[in-house]
């Protein structure tokens, strides 16, 4: 078992934590979703009321070891003040004299937020000495940077060798979710399988098959095991190469007794766009031009029902092309179909968890994931670094 912030005394301390604050912005630095800030509330207000001084570090975008102004961490800092109720101190950069200083400064109760770590191209390169800058002068860190923590970089991995690392409220319910939901899940439990392409998710549907009584395909790579079935899908998007891998995978389910369904029918358009003419076809009436953008009306009838006797669901990927209003009625029912239900709900960052954002659901899901590229390798089963770097906790 691995330390929270529940198992450490904080008092009078100064903690370093590394928090996600990679948020949507626009071009000028505007947030247009502070759903990550938010979402570090929890903890930070956590370690100021158990009488400790808080220094927050973050990455946004990919400034390559570069200062980029419009990468900025400042308009998150304001965010951040704005939620808190207090002050956010902000550093001009996260190492070097004016952060030291503003570090050694720092009281009880306070926040401190450093300058954008990747303005040093050292963070990703998981530099030893960057690391032991970003925490001089504090006493203890916390990891409550899901989305980041598949990455070995200094602010997480080199932190955590050198200093005693807690994972915050949001990552103990990642990994809560993500690892304890899906290895000891009530039953029956469905995993829902979205997205284009098969090989982005091979990995995450072998390691679910193995957990999961029943699993739901959908999604541009539904197409993939549909044609690998023997059937022609036309123009539709479909992983070639993979057909094998396809077939391999639903043998193997077979094998396992999971049941894997894929779509009985699909709504096409005659081309990819918005205004693309439309019509609901089944596997064997593809002809050119028409091209599978979503799942029909009776894969989504299947789906739901299927999903109704369900105790625990995790859903990772869009069934269909749901950027365009056409093409989204699979994914957006699915997503309802999941508030409804009572069970236990997970849904893996990235695509998914925009939808849930559209439709203003989170609150009616058990737990919806910060993280796209961390909760898909949580998915398959892998054990991530952020997370491995963590201090175990001490037996009793």
């Amino acid at each position: 078992m691995k330390q929270t912030v529940y198992d450490v005394s904080y008092e009078g301390k100064t903690v370093y934590m590394r928090v996600d604050y990679n948020v949507p912005h626009e071009a000028d630095g505007t947030i247009k979703d502070d759903r990550r800030i938010r979402s570090t509330v929890p903890t930070i207000q956590y370690l100021l009321d158990h009488g400790a001084a808080v220094v927050l570090a973050s990455h946004m975008g990919r400034p390559k070891g570069e200062v980029k102004p419009e990468l900025s961490l400042r308009k998150a800092g304001i965010r951040l003040a704005e939620l808190l109720g207090r002050p956010v101190r902000f550093a001009e950069d996260c190492v070097g004299p004016q952060a030291e200083q503003m570090k050694r400064d720092l009281k009880s109760g306070e926040v401190l937020l450093l300058e954008n770590l990747r303005f040093h191209k050292e963070e990703e390169k998981n530099d030893p000495a960057f690391a032991r800058a970003l925490v001089s002068g504090c006493d203890a860190a916390v990891n409550d940077a899901f989305g980041v923590s598949h990455r070995a970089h200094a602010s997480i991995v080199g932190v955590g060798k050198l200093l005693p690392m807690a994972a915050g409220l949001l990552l103990k319910k990642e990994i809560d979710f993500l690892g304890g939901v899906i290895d000891h899940p009530e039953r029956p439990f469905a995993a829902i399988i979205g997205g284009a392409k098969i090989s982005d998710k091979i990995h995450v549907i072998a390691n679910l098959m193995e957990k999961a009584d029943v699993i739901l395909i959908g999604g541009g790579m539904a197409n993939t095991f549909v044609a690998a079935d023997g059937y022609d899908m036309g123009k539709s998007l479909q992983d070639r190469d993979r057909f094998d891998q396809a077939r391999e995978l639903m043998a193997r389910a077979e094998k396992l007794g999971a049941k894997m369904l894929l779509p009985v029918d699909f709504t096409a358009g005659d081309r990819f766009a918005e205004d693309a003419q439309v019509k609901v076809l089944t596997a064997k009436e593809f002809t050119d031009p028409w091209m599978a953008l979503d799942i029909g009306p009776k894969t989504i009838d299947l789906y739901v029902e299927t999903l109704k006797k369900m105790k625990t669901v995790v859903w990772n990927g869009p069934m269909g092309v749901f950027e365009m209003k056409p093409f989204s009625r699979g994914t957006f029912a699915i997503a309802e179909a999941l508030a409804d239900l009572d069970a236990t709900t997970v849904v893996g960052g990235g695509e998914s968890a925009e939808v849930v954002d559209k439709l203003g659901i989170e609150d009616k899901l058990s737990h919806v994931s910060t993280g796209g590229g961390a909760s898909l390798e949580m998915l398959e089963g892998m054990v991530l670094p952020g997370i491995a770097v963590l201090a175990d906790k001490e037996k009793e």
